[in-house]
């Protein structure tokens, strides 16, 4: 009798596992789908293009703490340029990497963006600007991603990518640079969070730019929030 109940048991968690991989597939299945027409509407209002920010909460492990420490809903940010006639978002995850904008929008929280662009882009984002910001951001693809935030090009995370290929592409600073002791570090999911990276020695002169900072600069509009 207990060998037929440890059988029935054993498939009981089978088709529970089942039943819960074949649900989670079609969920994924379902959002990329909503955001592939999403982005079919964007491209078709012109309300998508070259250089723009777009902005998500992430559902990555630090998205919390960078949300409490910012004091922000948004946790992660990267470019768009095209390819092709296809929309894709140049971004700081592990690696620096291109991906699919309809395959970016999926992945945030309830597939909730927001896209923000330069107030006076069709004066500066010039097609020679935007091709410098372009070969810029291919100077970073491929480099890990910066766990500790610091402020060198070895490593990346995504609003240091952002703030950089518009410096030294288009000589434009988004966003103001602030030290790590600027931020909120008092609530205990911040600080278990600084304690995995840093240990003991938070780096608290450390330059950062956040993902807050750049979303809140005086130098955007907001084109797009869904």
């Amino acid at each position: 009798m207990k060998k037929i109940l440890f059988i029935l048991g054993i498939l009981g968690l089978t088709l529970c596992g089942g039943l819960y991989g074949y649900s989670y597939f079609f969920k994924s299945n379902d959002r990329l789908e909503i955001s592939r027409k999403e982005v079919e509407k964007l491209t078709e209002q012109g309300q998508i293009q070259n250089g723009d920010l777009i902005f998500q909460t992430s559902l990555s492990e630090q998205s919390k703490a960078i949300q409490l420490a910012t004091n922000s809903k948004y946790s992660h940010c990267g470019i768009v340029f095209s390819e092709n006639n296809e929309f894709y978002v140049l971004e700081a995850i592990q690696p620096v990497k291109k991906t699919a904008l309809d395959k970016w929008i999926a992945r945030g929280k309830d597939g909730h963006y927001v896209i923000k662009r330069l107030k006076n882009a069709d004066e500066v984002l010039t097609a020679e600007v935007l091709q410098k910001m372009k070969r810029e951001g291919e100077k970073f693809q491929g480099k890990k991603y910066d766990l500790t935030f610091e402020w060198s090009d070895e490593k990346m995370y995504c609003s240091e990518l952002i703030w950089k290929i518009y410096q030294r592409a288009a000589g434009i600073e988004i966003g103001k640079l602030q030290r790590l002791e600027e931020f909120d570090l008092t609530n205990n999911v911040v600080r278990k969070k600084l304690n995995e990276r840093y240990g003991e020695k938070i780096p608290l002169n450390e330059i950062v730019i956040s993902p807050a900072a750049i979303f809140e600069s005086e130098l955007l509009i907001t084109v797009k929030s869904n």
